[in-house]
């Protein structure tokens, strides 16, 4: 472990602890992070929320895991510290870490220069944060927060690790745009310590998370953690869990009729992402929005909504497929439906 301004790091990820179905997976983690864009960000540009002190209210949480040091790992982190809790955010890349931390301190110093943010306050929230690539620091958080990739046999190995590791009082949170809770809560002793805490991208400007229970999850374990998310200064909803909650249930067939309609020739790339803008006054267009959350990302949504509902209307479009076999999966890749290499 190592505090933000540190060198020293520790041991790799094991799976000792997994059950013994598990512990023989063939599980990679890497721990990239799954990104989640709502369509209401306005821009691709990013600035971190004013800073709030710590207020203790009926929550018990102080002590943080975030899970990934991913685009999503960071955020929650980044936000957490900011908000006064103790944070130790782990991924099983080294380089993973120093960039999140990198990034972070980029988005406070531009919140500096824009007077929403304190060199004093920037410090804190770093000296809140310690990263480590040893998942057994975890043992005495109050909550971890997993924010790995859209990956269910991932997610499931994780869970009966972490159940074997930390106490059994610490509530297990998953950061999953789409996988249902009560499956991950099964691959735990503890289910009704299992949650969705479903964050928003980019998560130092925007304003949701939804909570998910799961079938078994207790209203304490609900309590706990809508209290926890409204102390990081965030709104709740409570979606019921089913396939794709309420933010992907609406958003993600949306994105793939615009999808259809390109294969179709309905019309051209730019003139359905300017209908939408100007005819429909989103703030981004259907297929931009899709590129910067990634077309795998959005796929792999489509896949469970598609399997778990069995309604043909939530059929991936073979335009999006094939993007995705191609390696054209939006911004991050460099191309999708635009080119971002120039």
């Amino acid at each position: 472990m190592r505090w933000a301004n540190s060198t020293n790091y520790s041991s790799t990820i094991s799976f000792t602890n997994c059950r013994p179905r598990d512990r023989h997976s063939p599980v990679f983690l890497q721990f990239p992070g799954c990104i989640m864009l709502s369509s209401t960000l306005r821009s691709a540009r990013i600035s971190c929320a004013p800073f709030r002190p710590f207020s203790t209210g009926s929550s018990q949480i102080k002590k943080i895991g975030v899970l990934g040091a991913g685009q999503m790992g960071g955020g929650i982190a980044q936000v957490a510290a900011q908000n006064g809790f103790e944070v130790i955010m782990m991924d099983n890349s080294e380089s993973s870490l120093t960039r999140s931390l990198k990034l972070m301190d980029s988005l406070m110093t531009k919140n500096i220069a824009k007077g929403k943010l304190t060199e004093d306050q920037k410090a804190s929230t770093l000296s809140n944060i310690m990263t480590t690539t040893d998942i057994n620091s975890f043992r005495e958080v109050d909550i971890v927060v997993e924010a790995v990739s859209e990956n269910p046999a991932v997610k499931h190995a994780i869970f009966t690790q972490l159940c074997g590791l930390t106490r059994p009082d610490t509530i297990l949170a998953s950061n999953t745009s789409s996988i249902s809770i009560t499956k991950i809560a099964a691959a735990t002793r503890r289910p009704d310590k299992v949650i969705g805490m479903h964050f928003m991208n980019p998560v130092p400007v925007m304003k949701l998370v939804e909570i998910i229970p799961g079938l078994a999850t207790s209203q304490a374990t609900t309590d706990a953690t809508l209290a926890l998310a409204q102390q990081m200064g965030k709104t709740t909803t409570i979606s019921r869990d089913m396939p794709g909650f309420m933010a992907n249930r609406l958003l993600m067939p949306y994105i793939n009729e615009a999808v259809q309609a390109l294969l179709e020739g309905v019309g051209s790339r730019d003139d359905i992402d300017t209908t939408m803008k100007l005819g429909c006054n989103m703030p981004m267009g259907p297929l931009t929005l899709a590129d910067f959350i990634g077309l795998d990302t959005c796929l792999s949504i489509m896949k469970i909504l598609h399997s778990e509902l069995g309604d043909s209307k939530y059929r991936p479009s073979p335009l999006l497929v094939k993007y995705v076999e191609a390696g054209w999966l939006g911004k991050k890749s460099g191309r999708g439906f635009y080119d971002y290499t120039q």
